[in-house]
């Protein structure tokens, strides 16, 4: 935000406009030639080129082709700048893409309010990339099961209205897609939907995530030294739509008691601002923690808590809802397979069955970056077949032991001996299926000799048809 780069061979303008904008509250960076520019364009990003017609190396106007070609539709606004204007240069620049024309000696006020509502421009033009991109991935919440049939009427049912939402679930299971359907069901979904993930950002930074700040903040408050002079926060980018809160439970007391503020006059103070910003969001939070415990720990608002959870909601973790596998991973199937360049990709019933006696501890996000790894190693396999899981997904289905821990087998091991067994066990039928049951093959695989295969095969139970 706020990055200017000026490009004029003369030095005394070069030095004068940074100055200026400087002072003004812009970041600023100076070029005297077209080549110097373009290379610092490859480089870094900025909002609007104060660009010279009249350059050593270069014509202004080709340079100006040249910015466009480097980033067709997120590069900056360019502004051209002539001693020499006429109609003509004026209409070139303007076909060739450039956001206005200014004439030397530069007139102070002119250029000032040029440059303003050129970084407006700016705004506006990734404010509307950023809506086509929600609208291109709205959320779709995937799955017959009784728990996502009862997922999606409740949807339905509560997102034309302005309640606000808090969404239990562990992590992994999509509560960020319950977040996006919510949103594209509601009266909001024209407006942005912004997300923010509470727990990734640093506890001195979280304040300027959220409610942005203004020239002057401190540079702890801006995130570094050389962060831009002014941001708008997520609820001032949110105006109008949909807040979208990831693990809230994770937010510190202190910014809890700011946002518990906003939440009620929905209204802020940006840090080093005076004067206060008036937002209409509505807020839907997510976390995978037991708030109600976290309250009783002193690490959660009461008050805060039940200001979000107006409208509760439960995302049921993978396990509990296996049914919904197949369609599930279909459905990554189509999405890398289009990725990857192989739209066709299939997994057979043998292969599903395998991922529906999994535990799943990562949940969807886990199915997910699974369906990704074997399409990604099995370049030409076109017919996803058992034997192209990895090994983890041979493991039984889970279940809790009195530690809280899943025991991936879904059974408490009573010895070492008995656990190393069943790994052996899932371990030889994962090398039977790799080489179609021929265990001569498993056993070079396995680097056995055939009859010590044998033995240990019939030691664990294990048959299987060459």
């Amino acid at each position: 935000m706020n990055h200017v780069l000026i490009v004029d061979d003369e030095a005394e303008i070069r030095e004068s406009l940074e100055g200026i904008l400087c002072e003004e509250g812009y970041l600023v960076t100076t070029a005297a030639t077209a080549t110097e520019a373009l290379e610092l364009l490859r480089d870094a990003a900025y909002d609007v080129v104060l660009l010279d017609i009249w350059l050593p190396d270069r014509d202004g106007l080709e340079t100006l082709a040249a910015i466009r070609e480097l980033d067709s539709t997120n590069g900056p606004e360019v502004v051209i700048i002539s001693g020499h204007g006429t109609i003509e240069a004026a209409v070139r620049a303007t076909k060739l893409g450039a956001y206005d024309f200014l004439e030397k000696p530069l007139s102070l006020d002119r250029t000032l309010i040029v440059l303003k509502n050129a970084m407006k421009a700016r705004q506006m033009r990734e404010d509307n990339q950023e809506f086509s991109r929600q609208l291109a991935v709205k959320g779709t919440v995937t799955g017959n099961s009784v728990p996502m049939k009862a997922l999606r009427q409740q949807i339905k049912l509560m997102a034309p209205t302005n309640g606000r939402v808090l969404i239990f679930g562990e992590s992994g299971t999509g509560k960020e897609l319950i977040g996006r359907a919510m949103h594209a069901e509601s009266l909001r979904k024209d407006r942005p939907f912004v997300e923010l993930n509470c727990a990734a950002i640093p506890e001195d930074y979280i304040e300027s995530e959220l409610f942005g700040y203004r020239h002057g903040a401190s540079p702890a408050a801006t995130g570094s030294p050389g962060a831009p002079l002014e941001k708008r926060g997520t609820f001032e980018r949110a105006d109008g739509g949909t807040l979208f809160l990831d693990e809230v439970g994770d937010m510190s007391l202190k910014t809890q008691a700011k946002v518990l503020r906003t939440l009620d006059e929905q209204r802020f103070l940006p840090v080093g601002a005076s004067n206060p910003v008036h937002v209409d969001v509505r807020v839907i939070a997510a976390t995978n923690k037991d708030l109600e415990e976290e309250i009783a720990r002193g690490n959660f608002r009461e008050d805060l808590f039940y200001r979000l959870n107006v409208i509760p909601f439960f995302v049921p973790p993978l396990r509990d809802r296996k049914e919904d596998i197949p369609l599930l991973v279909k459905e990554f199937l189509q999405q890398f397979g289009q990725q990857y360049g192989r739209p066709h990709v299939e997994m057979t019933e043998d292969a599903l069955t395998t991922l529906k006696q999994y535990h799943w501890p990562g949940n969807v996000r886990e199915l997910r970056n699974l369906v990704e790894r074997v399409i990604i190693l099995n370049p030409k396999t076109q017919r996803v077949e058992r034997k192209h899981l990895p090994m983890l997904v041979y493991r039984g289905p889970g279940k809790l032991t009195e530690s809280g821990r899943i025991n991936p087998r879904g059974e408490e091991f009573s010895s070492l001996l008995e656990a190393r067994e069943a790994y052996e066990r899932d371990y030889i039928l994962k090398k039977l299926d790799e080489f179609h049951g021929n265990v001569s093959r498993a056993a070079e695989g396995l680097g056995l000799e055939r009859s010590h295969l044998y033995r240990k095969m019939k030691a664990l139970g294990v048959s299987v048809k060459e």
